[in-house]
């Protein structure tokens, strides 16, 4: 563990915050959302890596981007996300030994049904909201930010394909390594509130950077393959 002083544990931890709401990020972008030089951040990102607490690896390349050095980004380790969500740990430990004597004692379905209603409960006050947006792309938007007040950290980017939903912390991974019915009923609330079909990506539970879920495009109206030969529209 690289030793910090005030000042630099504070700004460790701002470093840190930002890598959880960000997700993968450049030393640049960081220091113009901290307001620090470009030097002072990679310092401290290179007393984060060696304590373990993130990682770096290089980023992306952009279209049209030329054969250049690539640019590096940072994100966080496993280590990094539980320094992010401290004190989660003792409460996962308990949630996973609930689950399991419901498990053990009354079967498989009832996790399923815990796990939905879980997710249910904590969108409720969004649900209708969300679904009062016509554009798949605001509604999707609107669940990141759902999302977001419940300690997930999501995010939204457009891809060739339509959306990425991305939470970069979640609370419950911990318990979503075992117990993957958590996962799973996400994935099919988030389908019923967006109005469509959507695909899990990655988890943070199975060892991503983040849980991603692809949510495809919505077709316009001219477009040929959302009406069938009578003109009405296919969903």
């Amino acid at each position: 563990m690289v030793a910090a002083d005030g000042h630099d544990g504070r700004t460790r931890d701002l470093i840190v915050r930002r890598l959880l709401e960000h997700g993968p990020t450049t030393a640049m972008d960081l220091a113009g959302m901290l307001g620090l030089s470009g030097a002072a951040v990679r310092r401290h990102i290179d007393a984060l890596v060696a304590d373990g607490t993130v990682s770096t690896r290089d980023a992306p390349r952009a279209a049209g981007r030329g054969r250049g050095r690539p640019a590096r980004e940072h994100l966080l380790t496993e280590q990094g996300r539980r320094r992010a969500g401290a004190g989660e740990d003792d409460v996962a430990g308990l949630a996973v030994a609930a689950l399991r004597e419901l498990s053990d004692v009354v079967g498989e379905d009832a996790v399923r049904a815990f796990a939905r209603r879980r997710v249910l409960g904590m969108l409720a006050e969004d649900g209708d909201r969300i679904g009062t947006h016509a554009d798949r792309s605001a509604r999707v938007e609107a669940l990141a930010g759902a999302l977001s007040r419940e300690g997930y950290a999501a995010s939204t980017r457009a891809t060739s394909a339509g959306e990425a939903l991305c939470q970069h912390h979640c609370p419950v991974a911990g318990v979503a390594a075992e117990f993957p019915q958590l996962c799973e009923a996400e994935t099919e609330v988030f389908a019923e509130l967006l109005g469509t079909h959507v695909q899990r990506l990655s988890t943070i539970a199975r060892g991503d950077a983040a849980c991603t879920t692809h949510v495809p495009r919505q077709p316009g109206p001219q477009d040929p393959t959302t009406t069938d030969v009578k003109g009405r529209q296919v969903v």
